[in-house]
């Protein structure tokens, strides 16, 4: 059986390879990964991709030929700008602060981040007052035996922090205010199989039912999928410098000129 989501992340890599935006020769981090980040980046041809996570050094068995490292997506040991992408998927929302990992992925990214997660929509927020989607995601801890699987890896189950478009342009606008960023969005609908036939009861016959409604309307409504991954691309200076802002001798300084357009400057 397919992993959920492999077909969209999939389609993300490859359309950002089409657009030049990623390369597979390009160095590649993914945070919170495993077998299905292995079997995306393999099967599109990538080279250089280092897998991380939090699991023991026995994460690493069938990861090969790419490497694996410990750590954790909210306080990385990388340098800044030491990878030229980097990438998380479906692991944002195990994160204590979700904004806090996408920034350090963006903090040790030099050309770009790429993020798949759920999206913030009308339909979920339904769901989840139906009952037919869970807001904590007792799924995963399930499926790890209730050892592992929760935020941060424990046996708690996490919050599903869903994203907007929006969110992620106020997130790294606040991060990194010098510089305009190119920001690119995908959205898809899924259901997996894999969700469907694990839930029990009256909960699971409605899933079952209601999945190509679902999957109807989604196609009708793109702001309604489930599914959402977004593109940061990495502001190349001075290019995309704030036009209030200039570069002197590298740094980056107000522009008095700029700024004195619109305000008084106090002296």
């Amino acid at each position: 059986m397919a992993e959920p989501r492999s077909g969209f992340y999939q389609r993300v890599l490859a359309e950002l390879l089409d657009d030049g935006l990623i390369r597979r020769d390009m160095s590649v981090l993914v945070a919170a990964g495993g077998s299905a980040d292995r079997e995306a980046f393999l099967t599109l041809g990538f080279e250089d991709v280092t897998i991380s996570n939090l699991d023991g050094g026995e994460a690493a068995a069938g990861l090969e030929p790419y490497a694996w490292r410990h750590e954790d997506a909210e306080s990385l040991s990388l340098p800044d700008g030491s990878v030229d992408v980097a990438v998380v998927s479906a692991g944002l929302h195990h994160c204590r602060s979700p904004h806090r990992a996408l920034l350090e992925l963006y903090r040790v990214a030099r050309v770009a981040v790429v993020a798949l997660e759920s999206r913030d929509s009308a339909l979920l927020r339904l769901g989840a007052r139906l009952g037919a989607v869970d807001d904590y995601e007792l799924g995963a801890v399930a499926a790890h035996g209730l050892v592992a699987g929760g935020v941060a890896n424990t046996s708690t189950p996490n919050y599903v922090y869903r994203w907007t478009e929006r969110e992620v342009a106020k997130t790294v606008a606040s991060f990194a205010p010098h510089a305009r960023h190119r920001l690119r969005f995908f959205r898809d609908f899924e259901l997996p199989d894999v969700l469907v036939s694990s839930v029990r009861g009256p909960r699971g016959v409605a899933l079952r039912a209601l999945r190509p409604l679902v999957g109807l309307v989604t196609r009708v409504l793109p702001s309604q999928a489930n599914l959402f991954a977004f593109a940061i691309e990495k502001p190349q200076l001075p290019r995309d410098l704030q036009p209030w802002l200039r570069l002197e001798e590298g740094r980056v300084e107000p522009d008095e000129r700029a700024i004195g357009a619109r305000h008084r400057i106090e002296r």
